[in-house]
């Protein structure tokens, strides 16, 4: 079992301390939040909490993904970064694949692309992208990124994206894991036919139990069961030695791990020191004991 810590929405200066800290305690991974814009009106609900509201998302602080993996990675040398999700849909997948191949090749592969569609119709309007159809440009999408990412000429001919043959140079010197966010049929199927992996957004054990159960049938369906495929997960059962047994028997691969509820209105108040304490206790307590 791999963990991942991950904290967003808090001061910014914290990210490049908490790196450094998190690969010393042991965690595999970093998550990166994504986010483009806040709308002064919508009506647009949030999938991950329970009312829908997403106005704790107004004047949270979010450093442009790759910018803050960059950033990151050169201070660190052993974890990854895993942007939980990037939102692909709404982004050129050409120039996504030369920032995560950029990004890819400067760190020694140590990203994990995190892609979802964005939930929020107002991202798509800034962007200057339709929101209609936008499943199929996002499956469209990642196999642009996953092509241009493998350093030979790659050629693409789709719906929304025309490409002749090019190649993009430096390549990764090794695949960029494409792991699919999202708890709807669609991400599901999409993770199983397209995808490296899952990631879950997080909700209750027996929600997340259903989520592997279905994405285990569709990657059979897909005829994909047989290839490596990671499974990113937030669980309670994460935070106890024999909770991590029994997700670990369930086909997770990496635990998502944070200490601190996001979802509320206003600034984060929690000292970085508190937050360097909580992820080496955990550390300690459990990844410790879950690698013995």
């Amino acid at each position: 079992m791999r963990f991942t810590y991950v904290e967003s929405m808090t001061d910014p200066s914290y990210y490049l301390p908490l790196a450094r800290a998190a690969e010393e305690a042991g965690y595999a991974s970093f998550a990166v939040a994504d986010s483009l814009v806040y709308p002064r009106e919508s009506d647009a609900v949030y999938p991950y909490t329970a009312d829908g509201d997403r106005g704790f998302l107004e004047d949270k602080d979010f450093i442009e993904t790759f910018t803050l993996i960059a950033a990151m990675g050169a201070v660190t040398s052993r974890i990854r970064f895993t942007p939980f999700v990037l939102k692909l849909a709404v982004r050129p997948p050409a120039l996504v694949a030369k920032q995560a191949g950029s990004i890819a090749y400067l760190t020694g592969n140590r990203l994990g692309l995190g892609v979802g569609v964005s939930p929020w119709p107002e991202d798509f309007t800034v962007m200057g992208v339709p929101w209609e159809r936008r499943g199929k440009r996002m499956d469209e999408a990642i196999e642009v990124v996953r092509g241009l990412t493998g350093g030979g000429y790659f050629e693409y001919h789709g719906e929304f994206f025309d490409l002749p043959a090019v190649k993009m140079s430096p390549a990764p010197t090794e695949p960029i894991p494409i792991l699919v966010g999202g708890h709807s049929e669609a991400a599901l199927r999409r993770a199983a036919r397209l995808g490296d992996g899952w990631m879950h957004g997080g909700g209750k054990a027996a929600e997340l139990d259903r989520l592997l159960g279905r994405l285990a049938a569709l990657r059979a369906e897909e005829g994909t069961a047989d290839r490596p495929f990671e499974v990113h997960a937030i669980s309670l059962d994460a935070y106890t030695p024999d909770g991590v047994k029994r997700l670990e028997d369930k086909g997770v691969t990496d635990l998502i791990i944070g200490f601190r509820l996001p979802y509320v209105k206003g600034r984060d108040t929690q000292p970085l020191e508190e937050k360097v304490e909580h992820l080496e206790r955990f550390a300690e307590t459990v990844i410790a004991k879950a690698g013995s």
